[in-house]
């Protein structure tokens, strides 16, 4: 085997970090606060983890979701697909501006930022593109830090997208 052939090549991603959220901007505590609203009607008696997600458009409008379980896994949904094919259906023409993300477990505290699972990423991925443009996406558990990223990609840095089809 010939080493010259291959090469290394280092993916690095910057996301910015709050200690609370105190420290968002007012805007983003406000969606974030419907996000954790959404999060509080999750229906997710089998796996006792709510996940709230709420969708800012450039139109002003915020889409909200929750997590939907159901006794047939995995038949059930995320709160962020919930929202981001909510919004989709509902304004197909609006632009994904800002996504907050919270989740709670009814068996500990979530006071670490629970980011998006995989298949989150892939939708919210395909919205970016989309539109043309990134979504900044917000995510906390309970209490404690709060991660911002400006965009999917900094989350899911290989995409799988249709060019490749």
């Amino acid at each position: 085997m010939n080493d010259k052939l291959m090469k290394e090549v280092k993916i690095e991603t910057t996301l910015e970090v709050y200690e609370d959220f105190n420290e968002l901007p007012k805007a983003i505590q406000s969606l974030m606060n419907s996000a954790i609203a959404a999060r509080d009607n999750a229906y997710a008696p089998y796996s006792k983890f709510n996940v709230g997600a709420a969708i800012l458009l450039d139109n002003n409008e915020i889409v909200i979701g929750s997590n939907q379980e159901n006794a047939c896994f995995p038949s059930g949904l995320c709160a962020e697909r919930t929202a981001i094919f909510y919004a989709g259906a509902k304004y197909p023409n609006a632009k994904m501006l800002k996504m907050a993300i919270t989740a709670s477990s009814q068996s500990q505290v979530t006071d670490q930022p629970i980011p998006p699972c995989g298949a989150c990423r892939q939708s919210i991925a395909e919205y970016e593109i989309k539109q043309d443009s990134a979504i900044e996406i917000y995510f906390m558990g309970v209490k404690g830090k709060v991660v911002k990223s400006e965009s999917l990609a900094n989350l899911l840095p290989l995409l799988f997208e249709s060019s490749v089809l």
